[in-house]
């Protein structure tokens, strides 16, 4: 007996080849038979005028320790997402709280309440001893670029390395599968913290082996974010001798770049660099331009990715379907280091430089007194107080010690649907899980919307791809970016993530101004043959799991 038998589905198979009609019977958390089925089922789905797919993989998300809170992953699993890539930018769950020295004290922590602790406390596990430790001097940083994610400042440690935040998800119970990366940005934290200086042999061979554990306890990769804090104080070099061990582990480098403006094609130099140095697979964050100076230069940068391709370089990228970006607001100079002298105006001064106040919006922050900024831009907010926008937003990162999530529309239509259009760029939201009952603050509608707007705008409304290519950028495209062998593609023997939707009426509902609104058009969500969706609501299944890489 069947466990779940679609009857009379529209199949999209996942590869992009035209959808077919057929019907898919699932037993044990496997397809285990797509064409006529007669035998019995425990549920029957009448599919008619429906289309069954591969559940979505989310090339690119932030839900590390939003699932922690959140394990319903319900702004992902509505839209039909059965896979999030976590640790991106450089940040990642772990490891954490290995004693190897202090915290960072800068609040350069991104989204959270920008509370931090003095100390780390002692890893547990016997394979993070070493020898590798430093002083714990403070920090030097003197730029303001904030993490897009919470990091270990902002919780109390309830795991150390990998293994056990795996194991940690595993034991609460997910909705949906994680593959999780480990970002460089959080181990440079753990070895050197916020340091503006290059690793000493001892504490690159201590990240060396902090990436080499990650990976062998199932990591897919390594991240970085090298805007942020502590990424931007790395060089190629010893990005490229830590790329070299996820090489050693067949791994992936993932990479939020050191410029997406005018300097695009130098951070993509670097990228291919790094790339073909390590002799390791690349794949570039978020590939887009910002600011208007630049728009219509993302066609070189899309040939420089072909031309490395050509060469042999194994490299691809993600994209989320939005004009506007979302990250810290951030300062030019440590928050700490605002009260020493001379320190404010030179920060008031940079701020003054940015510019575009009137398209920099708080999405979230956490003093109590600032709320009423939420949703508005940087320059309503100084008009508000009577002060200019550069005094406005430096205000904001004082008062919330430098924690100030903004949305930034910097991007042209055009360019994403350049991007969107190349057939080795993926779906990926660059967001995270949330639940519209708990969820604060104003964030990106990415996190509720990205698959499904590319279903419902850039498919059927914009026709900017076909159904079937869509489907395969979202599936099998980022399936085969990750090595999974068994999921990404609807055939028998797979596994059993999938996704009912109305190619008619699926759509985003979340908006820049309104972004906690679930889509409509997603009828059911299997995960590990599981249903977690049912007729558009959540059931409250948490049947996903921590995928580990192999090999």
């Amino acid at each position: 007996m069947y466990d779940v038998i679609f009857k009379n589905a529209r199949v999209l198979d996942g590869t992009g080849v035209p959808w077919f009609r057929a019907d898919v019977g699932v037993s044990d958390g496997s397809i285990v038979k797509v064409g006529k089925i007669e035998g019995a089922a425990r549920e029957t789905v009448d599919a008619t005028g429906l289309y069954l797919c591969p559940g979505f993989i989310d090339a690119h998300s932030h839900s590390d320790l939003p699932l922690v809170e959140n394990p319903t992953a319900d702004s992902k699993v509505l839209q039909g997402v059965t896979i999030e890539v976590t640790g991106q930018c450089g940040s990642s769950a772990a490891p954490r709280g290995l004693g190897l020295r202090q915290r960072n004290q800068d609040g350069q922590a991104g989204t959270g309440t920008g509370s931090t602790t003095s100390t780390a406390s002692t890893a547990s596990t016997a394979s993070t001893a070493s020898t590798g430790s430093t002083t714990s001097t403070s920090p030097t940083a003197s730029t303001g670029a904030t993490a897009p994610t919470e990091d270990e400042q902002n919780t109390p440690p309830r795991w150390t390395d990998m293994a056990s935040y795996m194991d940690f998800l595993e034991s609460q119970g997910i909705s949906l599968n994680v593959a999780p990366l480990v970002g460089h940005g959080t181990v440079r934290r753990q070895v050197m913290g916020s340091e503006r200086r290059p690793p000493t042999n001892e504490e690159l061979h201590m990240m060396k082996k902090l990436v080499s554990q990650a990976l062998e306890q199932g990591a897919f990769g390594l991240s970085t974010g090298l805007i942020y804090v502590p990424g931007r104080f790395s060089d190629t070099a010893e990005i490229i001798e830590l790329a070299k061990v996820v090489a050693q582990h067949r791994g992936v480098y993932f990479t939020h770049m050191r410029n997406e403006g005018a300097r695009l094609k130098e951070g993509l130099t670097e990228a291919i660099r790094i790339g073909n140095e390590a002799n390791v697979p690349v794949q570039i964050s978020h590939f887009k331009v910002m600011g208007q100076a630049n728009w219509g230069t993302i066609g070189e940068a899309v040939a420089m990715v072909e031309k490395a391709r050509e060469a042999g370089l194994d490299i691809t990228a993600d994209q989320y379907p939005y004009i506007a970006s979302s990250t810290g607001l951030g300062s030019p100079v440590p928050v700490s280091a605002l009260g020493e002298p001379g320190m404010r105006q030179k920060a008031l001064e940079a701020l003054k430089a940015r510019g575009n106040w009137d398209k920099i919006i708080v999405a979230s922050l956490g003093n109590p007194d600032d709320q009423k900024f939420t949703g508005k831009s940087i320059q309503e907010a100084g008009q508000m107080q009577g002060i200019s926008s550069a005094e406005a937003a430096l205000g904001l990162l004082e008062r919330n010690r430098g924690v100030v999530q903004i949305v930034n529309f910097a991007m042209s239509e055009d360019d994403v649907r350049t991007v969107m259009r190349v057939p080795w760029v993926m779906a990926g939201s660059d967001g995270r899980a949330y639940n519209i009952k708990t969820a604060k603050g104003q964030p990106h509608p990415r996190s509720y919307g990205t698959f499904v707007r590319i279903l419902g705008r850039y498919v059927r409304e914009y026709r900017v791809l076909r159904l079937e290519e869509a489907v395969r950028k979202m599936t099998s495209l980022p399936a085969m970016r990750l090595g999974l062998q068994d999921r990404g593609i609807l055939r028998e023997g797979m596994r059993a993530d999938l996704v009912l939707f109305d190619a008619e009426t699926v759509v985003d509902n979340a908006t820049f101004t309104e972004p906690h609104r679930y889509p409509s058009g997603i009828s059911r969500v299997l995960v590990n043959g599981v249903t977690v969706v049912e007729n558009g609501e959540h059931t409250g299944r948490r049947p996903g799991m921590v995928l580990r890489r192999t090999g």
